[in-house]
């Protein structure tokens, strides 16, 4: 793989959007074609995102480690620095239900059945395993505690 890693990503993205048009519209062939093509890049940058998880506007600064279990929801204009995993706990199947503008900073984790609010910043390393329902606040830490 050589070049531009933002190619790469914006790529990904691209084939993210068209794999869910595809199966949305239950055309089968075109979903498995660009679910080929999502995964086949997504090996190469170390994403693991399952369609139909966020809603638009999804940025992805960094390539490497970015884990998003299928069953998560995540709203408009998200934002990954790159290192992170949405998923559930291990003790049940729920995953995490995420507002928009959410900016989830660089190794943060969000896992369980937990509820993140609109416009939060999550910083950098941060283990979210409860949820934050209070709009524009910045949380930060293991475990995740409000810090502004």
């Amino acid at each position: 793989m050589t070049g531009d890693r933002y190619i790469y990503i914006s790529r990904y993205i691209k084939f993210l959007r068209k794999e869910e048009y595809y199966h949305n519209r239950k055309k089968k062939i075109m979903y498995i074609f660009y679910r080929r093509k999502k995964n086949k890049l997504g090996i190469k940058l170390g994403f693991e995102i399952w369609d139909n998880v966020f809603d638009e506007g999804l940025t992805i600064f960094h390539a490497g480690n970015i884990i998003v279990n299928g069953n998560s929801r995540i709203g408009k204009n998200c934002k990954l620095h790159g290192n992170n995993c949405i998923g559930n706990n291990g003790i049940s199947e729920k995953c995490p239900r995420i507002g928009n503008n959410v900016d989830i900073g660089f190794g943060a984790i969000i896992i369980g059945d937990i509820l993140i609010a609109d416009n939060i910043k999550i910083g950098a390393g941060a283990v979210v395993v409860s949820s934050f329902t209070e709009p524009g606040i910045t949380i930060a830490g293991v475990p995740a505690k409000k810090v502004k």
